[in-house]
């Protein structure tokens, strides 16, 4: 709408004006109703979200200040591609001990913000 003004001041621009607050309205409005018919009564499951948290390749990412890149890498491929958990990997390839990969990969220290 707003390309279609040839001068300084724009007649178009409260067509712009009222298609936003439309949009924010709609959007406004989409998010109650999101919430009183979809968020509101979730319970987590949450012996789900350990094991998902805990079978993601992302916690890779906290061997890379102790065992390099490359090593942390191959755990995450291997891991990937046997459909074994980091863990086990980083056992099995003989990089880390069970002991170390626990007290090193620690998923609630990677899920908040620090300090």
């Amino acid at each position: 709408a707003g390309m279609q003004g040839h001068f300084e001041l724009n007649v178009f621009k409260p067509v712009m004006a009222a298609n936003f607050l439309q949009s924010a309205r709609l959007l406004g409005d989409a998010a109650v109703s999101f919430n009183e018919h979809c968020v509101s009564g979730i319970r987590p499951n949450l012996g789900r979200i350990k094991a998902l948290v805990n079978n993601s390749l992302m916690l890779v990412t906290a061997l890379n200040t102790k065992i390099g890149y490359y090593k942390a890498a191959e755990i995450a491929k291997a891991a990937h591609k046997n459909g074994t958990t980091l863990k086990e990997e980083a056992v099995r390839l003989g990089y880390v001990t069970a002991e170390d990969f626990d007290e090193w990969v620690k998923p609630g220290n990677m899920t908040k913000p620090l300090d």
